[in-house]
């Protein structure tokens, strides 16, 4: 056999070639990946320190015009970088990062003309709300409380930044809806004391870690009444005259971000990015409608098993007024949110081959923003382990909170839900940055959504009032896809979106109005709790259909959280091979 050196050699220099090439491509991108995370950071100093990343906990974010543009630009560079790297000489887990990583840059990109960094201030976060801040960072050191002491000096240049950005906006029009700005002075005044040791950034500094020395703790405390006796009580006076005065006046009746320029294109735009699918807002609408009446259906069911003799108007009042159902002490339902969370915990094994390390807490909502805000809310760790993940619950008037849904807000918020698959996703550290602490909304909360169900499957929800609480729950998601199209885009007004809330769910009026004013304030993002669930009910069904009695619950859901949040047609790409896979292996 005649062996042709010069043939093997080129091959081998191919190969060669090849490989360098790839490394190449593999190496442009995770440079990119790393420079563009960097920035990000460095452009949300806030969120930096939250994460753990200490480099920026002096400062607040750029706000000027020009910092804002200057991003913009940076984000087009670096979607030309992206694309000038060769996606198919990408490894597969390579060409999905690039895949996301296109996503996300276009994102920002795309949402950039809508100018919605004009409208810095909601009713539920904004400059009123920056003392919570310090409640969600390490602060270990003296070197820490000056940072945030330096923070603290900076903050009426923050304000003032922030003002002009609204100054701004009013004159393009571009201002949030007058029933939502009408809730924020009450929380601006809460920054508006005589005694600096009674505002909300004092907190840090009442009590300082006890291995401070001496002249340090009287050296931070005295600085910090200073400051904020000099300097932040007066900048939030400034701003409150401001709001007051020029902004809320200028806020728009309408609640419609279609009323807004270019408002139906930005509420499409915000149906798609939130749902990551086309569905155009028509569709969402008939789709909500469709899921009301289906939900409906299994309530009345319930109904009918408790022999209940009324309406189902009547037993909706039942639900909001019977005493039974509520507690009157903040203290006994924040007890009652950590016993259901403990109870939850042990059954996670049965679900899951995979568990988070990073552990939980549960605490009040501030008492700044509880009267504003919604039931619950869920803040992730820390990335450098410094912080746990911790489901805020809210006990403002405990009397309108019902027992009934503890169980089930539990399950969203904490585990199965979303500290399970975020605290999950951080601690993938094969993943880069933005898709470790980032992701996708229908994803995340569409879990969020699909873990209400796994509650049946654990035990909870035995009582037929926390059965209705969960049907509740999964009725609160169906009538967001009707009243948040309703309203944005199909001339609903607020009371109507009300009214059809409060004849469709148990919720209490107080959360019904802060839920629609929070839909209000945060168009499209409602839609993508319900778009999530279905899509992952819609993949466990194929698979349990397909597998029969091999289908493996732990390995399905191990599955869907292997790469952390996905848009739904990336998720339904991967469900579809490894469904393909486990079909292939029941009939080899």
């Amino acid at each position: 056999m005649k062996i042709c050196v010069r043939g093997a050699a080129l091959v081998l220099l191919a190969v060669s070639s090849l490989g360098a090439f790839a490394a190449s491509a593999e190496d442009a991108l995770n440079d990119l990946f790393e420079r563009e995370w960097a920035r990000y950071l460095e452009e949300r100093p806030t969120l930096a320190s939250r994460l753990g990343v200490r480099d920026y906990d002096d400062r607040w974010p750029d706000r000027s015009l020009d910092a804002i543009e200057r991003a913009h630009a940076a984000d087009r560079a670096d979607l030309e970088a992206l694309r000038a790297i060769p996606i198919d000489a990408l490894d597969a887990a390579s060409r999905l990062d690039y895949q996301l990583f296109e996503r996300r840059l276009l994102d920002r990109i795309d949402g950039h003309r809508f100018r919605t960094f004009l409208m810095p201030v909601t009713q539920r976060g904004g400059v009123q709300t920056l003392d919570q801040l310090g409640n969600r960072i390490a602060l270990r050191t003296v070197t820490d409380y000056e940072n945030w002491l330096a923070r603290l000096e900076a903050l009426p240049a923050h304000l003032a930044e922030t003002r002009a950005l609204m100054e701004t906006g009013m004159a393009e029009g571009r201002v949030w809806p007058r029933v939502i700005m009408s809730r924020v002075p009450r929380q601006l005044r809460t920054h508006l004391v005589e005694d600096p040791t009674r505002s909300l950034f004092y907190a840090r500094f009442e009590s300082l870690p006890a291995h401070f020395p001496a002249e340090d703790v009287e050296r931070l405390q005295a600085r910090a009444r200073q400051v904020i006796g000099d300097d932040v009580v007066p900048a939030y006076e400034e701003f409150l005259a401001f709001f007051e005065t020029r902004y809320l006046p200028a806020a728009p009746e309408s609640v419609a971000t279609g009323d807004r320029p270019e408002g139906e294109d930005h509420y499409a735009y915000l149906a798609r990015r939130f749902t990551t699918t086309d569905m155009a807002p028509d569709e969402i609408h008939a789709l909500g409608l469709a899921e009301v009446a289906r939900i409906r259906r299994d309530m009345q069911a319930v109904i009918d098993g408790l022999e209940f003799e009324g309406s189902f108007e009547d037993f909706l009042t039942f639900l909001r007024t019977d005493p039974q159902f509520y507690y009157d002490d903040a203290g006994e339902l924040l007890e009652a949110y950590r016993a259901v969370s403990k109870r939850i915990d042990p059954h996670l094994m049965q679900l899951f081959g995979r568990l988070p390390r990073t552990p939980y807490g549960v605490i009040p909502i501030p008492d700044a923003i509880a009267p504003d805000t919604t039931t619950a809310y869920y803040t992730r760790p820390a990335a450098d382990g410094s912080r746990a993940g911790f489901y805020y619950v809210n006990l403002y008037r405990p009397e309108v909170r019902p027992k009934y849904e503890i169980e089930v807000l539990s399950v969203h918020e904490a585990v199965p839900g979303h500290h399970l698959q975020i605290a999950l996703a951080m601690e993938m550290d094969a993943l880069p940055p933005f898709r470790r602490y980032g992701g996708f909304t229908a994803f995340i909360e569409g879990w969020g959504l699909y873990s209400e169900r796994l509650g049946y499957e654990i035990g909870l929800y035995e009582d037929p009032y926390s059965h209705f609480g969960a049907l509740t729950y999964d009725m609160w998601r169906a009538v967001r896809l009707v009243v948040d199209t309703g309203m944005h885009v199909k001339g609903w007004s607020r009371q109507r979106a009300i009214d059809y809330f409060m004849a469709n769910a148990a919720k209490t009026e107080q959360d019904v109005v802060n839920e629609i004013d929070r839909y209000i304030g945060m168009p499209g993002q409602a839609l993508a709790y319900k778009a999530g669930q279905l899509k992952l009910l819609e993949l466990r069904g194929r698979a349990e259909a397909a597998l029969g009695g091999d289908f493996d619950i732990r390995a399905f859901h191990d599955e869907v959280l292997s790469r952390g949040a996905l848009p739904l047609d990336l998720l339904v790409s991967y469900f579809d091979a490894w469904l393909a896979e486990q079909v292939a292996a029941r009939e080899a």
